[in-house]
């Protein structure tokens, strides 16, 4: 059945880069299938403010009504610091927040536990590449990016979360590694 997907780009380069391919190789094979796409590239967009503590504006309010209407959120993101882009970072803090996204059911004092908002039981997938091979990312302290999100975001949110990562993304990467990097983001569009 066509599903509605809600892509998030993070990456500086919308062009030409390795991200980009990643997402237009989704796009490209979602469509195939019959899915419906609605694509943000973060950097083409108006930037979002660092929450400061007022209303979301109409921006904010606009995602939330797309990601509404979608059955799949997707992120992509190269992995810099132990973290996903600072500006696709800064879009899950100011979209994907409470009440709207989740909120805390109090048991007794600062004690309760999350109640999911707007996207409870929609799928989420999170890219995540990385410029070093397997062997070298596959530490704790690696791990901290898909973990943060997915249990620190995504989770409260209610949201069935997968990862797809990909390793050696490097300027010298070869063909060879390039078409089966491809290859893997065509079978996860095939699972939807």
């Amino acid at each position: 059945m066509p599903k509605k997907i809600f892509i998030v780009y993070g990456h500086h380069n919308t062009k030409k880069s390795f991200n980009a391919s990643i997402r237009d190789t989704f796009i490209d094979e979602a469509k195939k299938s019959g899915h419906e796409i609605d694509l943000i590239n973060l950097h083409d967009e108006k930037l979002i403010s660092f929450y400061d503590g007022s209303e979301p504006d109409a921006q904010i309010l606009d995602y939330r009504k797309r990601l509404e209407k979608s059955d799949i959120l997707f992120m992509i993101s190269p992995c810099y610091n132990l973290r996903a882009t600072a500006i696709l970072e800064n879009w899950i803090d100011i979209v994907l927040a409470p009440k709207w996204f989740f909120s805390f059911k109090k048991i007794v004092g600062n004690w309760g536990y999350p109640i999911a908002g707007a996207m409870k039981g929609r799928q989420a997938i999170m890219s995540m590449s990385y410029g070093g091979n397997w062997f070298s990312i596959q530490t704790w302290f690696q791990n901290i990016p898909f973990r943060r999100i997915k249990a620190g975001v995504l989770k409260l949110g209610g949201l069935k979360t997968n990862y797809i990562r990909f390793y050696e993304v490097l300027p010298g990467m070869t063909e060879e590694k390039f078409k089966r990097h491809m290859d893997r983001v065509r079978k996860l569009v095939r699972k939807l």
